[in-house]
């Protein structure tokens, strides 16, 4: 028997409003297609590569099964680096992890030049770029079912 799909949102908090409008998307599509759905929060987008990591570790020693994981945030460009930094890092290390671990990820971090912008993107209303995120997820559950890959 197989077990039901479920995923796992890690919610980068940093903007939080931002984060809860990401989250509302992402929920809205889980919800209709019937998919249970774990939400656990990390201060920033720095912290969501570990926190991916620690859920496949969990899964390693059997704890827990995801079919799928989404991955919301939000990085703003300031007046330093610090946003290259973030931005760059957080995006290579999500990547090495979903291509290591055959992980059906949905990417679902914006990287805005301003506020505003994160704003359309993230609203329910308008881009609703945590929808996207949780359709994306869906999808490549799908193909890794095509695949005939087992749940990690």
């Amino acid at each position: 028997m197989s077990e039901k799909p479920r995923v796992l949102i890690i919610e980068a908090r940093f903007y939080e409003d931002i984060a809860d409008e990401l989250a509302k998307g992402a929920a809205a599509v889980l919800d209709e297609a019937g998919i249970a759905y774990e939400r656990h929060a990390v201060p920033g987008v720095f912290e969501t590569p570990a926190a991916v990591h620690f859920a496949i570790r969990s899964m390693e020693m059997g704890a827990v099964k995801y079919s799928g994981v989404i991955v919301l945030g939000c990085v703003i460009r300031g007046e330093t680096d610090h946003y290259e930094y973030i931005s760059s890092s957080a995006v290579q290390a999500l990547m090495n992890l979903t291509v290591s671990y055959s992980i059906a990820l949905g990417f679902g971090v914006l990287t805005c030049e301003n506020y505003e912008q994160a704003r359309e993107r993230a609203a329910v209303d308008r881009k609703n770029i945590g929808a996207r995120a949780a359709m994306t997820c869906l999808r490549m559950m799908d193909l890794k079912k095509d695949f005939h890959l087992v749940i990690r």
